[in-house]
């Protein structure tokens, strides 16, 4: 480390990019980890800053670094994958402050799949039978949860996730759900799982902080719990800043410090650069940001402190007019990803163009999250005409 802190001067930095969220444990945790990659570089001066949702925004954050005379920033995006805000959003904003300010940026890769973060995830499951001593791992089924995106190649790593844990650790079976955006979602997918007959349910969300999404992870599995009280739903926790999860953020920054030529995202399988079947559609898409409109706005959920509770959620769940209702078709779950692509080697150009977002066409599948929706709603009505 020695080492790297002596290429550096004190006009560079980096820039932990954050996505944001309304709930203020997320924001403490977020602020908890960037504290643990500080102390591991203690003569660089260590920034955050988040997308949307929170304070200081991403360009608060470079305005303050620039204040400070900083000529140099190196930007990690604290991002387990690559889809829309890694390939898209952040980049789109960073090069246009640079374009804007001169202050050259660097941009790492996001966490990825490395022998770190699947260490950090099994030791998270492992701590479950840690805590439970008649549990088995043979005899235990994990259900990995992933956040869900519109890109099947961040889907695709999840899954990834969910076998290399069961395998390093040994357990029965594996599957893999998502809490939005794709399916299965949570609770048919728990549905589903069920019915292999195991008895003891492992659930495992593979989130990087708390929140809303967390928050809805369990209250699904509970419902699936209630009609299956033969089965222990056991929850492991999320990543937070688990040990191996803080060195993937120092292998990301030494990448680049290093000049390992390793800094790049993986094109193989991005559905904007390769043709991949079922999104042929989204190949060389223009690149810019769709959040501009949140940037920034240090919104807080005063409804649960610290932990999130969901009740935010629930309050907003049905939608008031027709216009909603075809949002949510067309694209309310798709996470505000962007539909642009990403340069090879980083070499990220941003274009103006009005925001506009790629169907994902898997939207209205049957076990996904507008499928779902709209039936809910759809039972929610007959059980008010049926009361009135």
């Amino acid at each position: 480390m020695d080492n790297l802190d002596s290429k550096l001067n004190n006009q560079v930095a980096i820039l932990i990019c954050g996505h944001g969220s309304r709930n203020k444990l997320a924001i403490t945790e977020f602020q908890e980890l960037t504290k643990l990659i500080q102390k591991r570089y203690p003569n660089i001066l260590v920034e955050y800053g988040f997308l949307e949702f929170a304070k200081p925004s991403l360009v608060d954050a470079l305005e303050k670094l620039r204040d400070l005379s900083i000529k140099k920033v190196i930007a990690i995006p604290a991002m387990l994958f690559a889809a829309g805000h890694v390939k898209n959003d952040i980049p789109s904003l960073l090069m246009n402050y640079s374009s804007k300010t001169g202050i050259e940026i660097i941009y790492g890769r996001e966490l990825g799949i490395n022998n770190l973060m699947i260490s950090a995830a099994c030791e998270r499951v492992k701590n479950v039978f840690k805590q439970n001593s008649t549990l088995k791992p043979e005899e235990s089924l994990l259900v990995v949860v992933g956040r869900g995106s519109s890109d099947p190649d961040a889907n695709s790593n999840v899954s990834k996730i969910t076998r290399m844990i069961v395998e390093g650790i040994g357990l029965g079976w594996g599957e893999t759900v998502f809490s939005g955006v794709t399916f299965p979602l949570v609770e048919p997918g728990l549905k589903n799982v069920v019915r292999l007959g195991y008895k003891n349910i492992i659930i495992f969300p593979y989130f990087l902080f708390s929140g809303v999404l967390v928050t809805r992870i369990k209250r699904q599995s509970d419902l699936v719990a209630i009609n299956n009280p033969h089965i222990s739903f056991i929850h492991a926790k999320y990543l937070s800043s688990q040990s191996y999860v803080v060195e993937t953020f120092v292998e990301r920054i030494e990448e680049i410090l290093n000049d390992e030529g390793k800094n790049f995202m993986n094109c193989s399988t991005c559905k904007y650069r390769s043709n991949l079947y079922g999104f042929e559609k989204e190949v060389g898409m223009a690149q810019e940001s769709h959040h501009d409109h949140v940037e920034g706005l240090g919104i807080s959920c005063d409804l649960c402190d610290p932990e999130c509770n969901g009740a935010c959620e629930i309050q907003s769940q049905t939608p008031t007019d027709e216009q909603e209702k075809q949002n949510l078709v067309e694209g309310d779950y798709q996470e505000h990803e962007s539909v642009e692509a990403h340069q090879h080697e980083n070499n990220h150009h941003h274009h103006h163009h009005h925001h506009h977002h790629s169907i994902y066409p898997n939207s209205k599948h049957p076990l996904g999250p507008v499928t779902l929706r709209l039936l809910n709603e759809d039972q929610i009505l007959r059980k008010s005409i049926e009361n009135n």
